[in-house]
Parts: C-alpha cells; sequence; structure tokens
C-alpha cells in the first residue's frame, strides 16, 4: 500500500486538495454575507470536485512514473517503483481507472451544475499528463509549460464551478472581482511550477541525457540553460511584486507577508540559480519553490482582512 501512496505522490495530491479547499473556505465562503458572493457547490460536491482533481492528478503521476523509468533509474534510483515494487502493467491499469473514475465524476458534477461543457476540462487534463508523459515530456519547454498548465486548471476549476454558474445580472461585478482573483493566482500558481519543472530538468540531467530526452539543459547545455531559468525566475517576482504594489499597498501586514514569505524567497532562487552547478543544488531550489508555492496560496486566508478593511 505504501508503494502505491508513493507512487501517486500522496503529498501532492494533499498540497492539491489543500489549495482548492483554501480558494473555497479561505476566499470564497467569508464573502457570502458581507459581499453577497455566491457559490454553487454544497459541501459533498465540492469534495467531488476536490476528488476528482486529486484522481486525475494521481493518474497523471502513475503514467509518468510508467515512462521515466529508465531516466529514474539514473536519476532517483532510491525512489523508484514501478517494476520494483509495482509491475508497469499494474501501473497502467490503476492509470486507466483512476483517470475513467476522475473524468466520469468530472462529467456528473459539470451536469449537475448545467454547464456541460466544463466537462472538457477534466479530459483535457487527463489528455494533456498522458500525452505530456508519452511525448511532449521530450520536446524542451513545452513539456514544463503543459504541468504548469495543468496546475493552474486545479486551482481555475474551483472558481469555474463555483462562481460562473451562480453569475447573473446583479452580481456579475463581485462574482468577477473574485473569479480575477483565483485567475490571479491560478497564474502565480503557472509561473511557479514552470520555473520549478525547468529546475528539475536541470537536476535531472544525466538521466535525460542517457535516455535522448531532449529537455532544455540536454539540448543547451545545463550552462545555458542555468542563464534560461535564471531569467525565467525573475518574472514571478516582477509579477507578485506589480500585484502587492498595485493592489495590497494599503494593508501593511499583507505587504510584509508577501515580501517575507514570497518575494524574499523568490529573489534567493533566483540568486542560488546563479551559482548552482550540483544535483543536490537544484534539489534545493526545487523544494525552496515548492514552499513558495504553499506560503503563495497560503495568503489567501489575508483576504479576510484585505477586503473587509
Amino acid at each position: 500500500m505504501i508503494h502505491v501512496l508513493n507512487l501517486i505522490r500522496w503529498k501532492n495530491l494533499l498540497m492539491i486538495a489543500f489549495t482548492q479547499y483554501l480558494v473555497k473556505y479561505a476566499l470564497l465562503l467569508p464573502f457570502r454575507e458581507s459581499h453577497s458572493v455566491l457559490v454553487t457547490l454544497s459541501d459533498f460536491h465540492f469534495f467531488l470536485l476536490v476528488l476528482a482533481t486529486v484522481l486525475i492528478a494521481a493518474g497523471g503521476y502513475v503514467i509518468n512514473d510508467v515512462y521515466d523509468v529508465e531516466t529514474d533509474r539514473i536519476n532517483k534510483p532510491e525512489k523508484l517503483i514501478i517494476n520494483k515494487y509495482i509491475s508497469e502493467k499494474n501501473a497502467s491499469t490503476l492509470f486507466i481507472i483512476l483517470n475513467i473514475i476522475g473524468v466520469g465524476i468530472g462529467f456528473y458534477l459539470a451536469n449537475g451544475i448545467g454547464k456541460s461543457a466544463f466537462f472538457s476540462i477534466f479530459f483535457i487534463a487527463s489528455a494533456l499528463l498522458y500525452i505530456y508523459s508519452s511525448s511532449l515530456k521530450q520536446i524542451p519547454v513545452v513539456g514544463n509549460v503543459v504541468v504548469s498548465i495543468v496546475v493552474a486548471l486545479s486551482i481555475l476549476l474551483v472558481g469555474l464551478f463555483e462562481l460562473v454558474p451562480a453569475m447573473n445580472f446583479y452580481n456579475k461585478a463581485i462574482q468577477t472581482t473574485f473569479l480575477k482573483i483565483i485567475i490571479d493566482y491560478a497564474v502565480f500558481a503557472f509561473m511557479i511550477n514552470l520555473v520549478r519543472e525547468m529546475v528539475k530538468d536541470l537536476e535531472d540531467i544525466e538521466g535525460d541525457q542517457q535516455a535522448e530526452i531532449q529537455t532544455l539543459p540536454v539540448l543547451l547545455g545545463r550552462e545555458r540553460a542555468n542563464k534560461i531559468v535564471f531569467f525565467t525566475s525573475l518574472v514571478p517576482i516582477l509579477f507578485i511584486t506589480y500585484y502587492v504594489v498595485t493592489y495590497l499597498f494599503k494593508q501593511q501586514l499583507v505587504v510584509g507577508y508577501f515580501l517575507i514569505l514570497v518575494i524574499a524567497p523568490l529573489i534567493y532562487v533566483s540568486i542560488k540559480l546563479l551559482g548552482a552547478k550540483e544535483k543536490t543544488d537544484y534539489k534545493h531550489i526545487s523544494l525552496i519553490l515548492k514552499l513558495v508555492m504553499l506560503t503563495g496560496m497560503l495568503s489567501l486566508l489575508l483576504y479576510k482582512f484585505i477586503i473587509l478593511n
């Protein structure tokens, strides 16, 4: 059982679920009475939305490991699960089951809120994760972008399923305002994850070279790729700084939070990238970016002070 949990990256799945619950219960529900924000899903149906997202993400991790057996044997031999504890056949079956259930729940929810077209989001996410593992991963940067889009979609889903169906002529302004906040956080998640995926490519260059996977570091060399990742890492710093200065500058507590727990660690990451050479350097940078993703999403808890004051 423990090997199955490790295969589906249960810690990452908890992070996805936690983030989605933050969006609803920290950003949307506190403003039902004060700002008349309307949500669509009951607690149970929201749980189903989170479950569908988590199942599709879990399937993505499984199929990724199936296609990464050779590179993982070189890059992460201690974490190898496929063909060591779980066969490729059983892993592929698990991938199919997870996606059928996840996409099936998505179909049920989309029809339940009268937005059947939203079902396509689950199907596209599932298809993208499979195509990424089987082929897109071998295209420099494209694979990184695809994974980051799927991560952003997991956040955007909450806004689409909760706010859009409840939108009408009278509440369109307030519903749109909160939807834009969710979009901003989805963009934040996309940028942080993109940098992290590129850093992971630098970390895994040895295995990717032997498996002939054409990532950016393999194609351009570690030094050139390192510079590209460095400049890419500056984009979220500029984006978040602009966001804080433009929308949050009157809230000293919030500004302090973003400066200390989001912007400062990102500046640290950029500085570390300048001198990074070893696998351990990139692993450390990847961990910091993961923590920044967490602290960034936790800032949703501050919106009751931002909007109410």
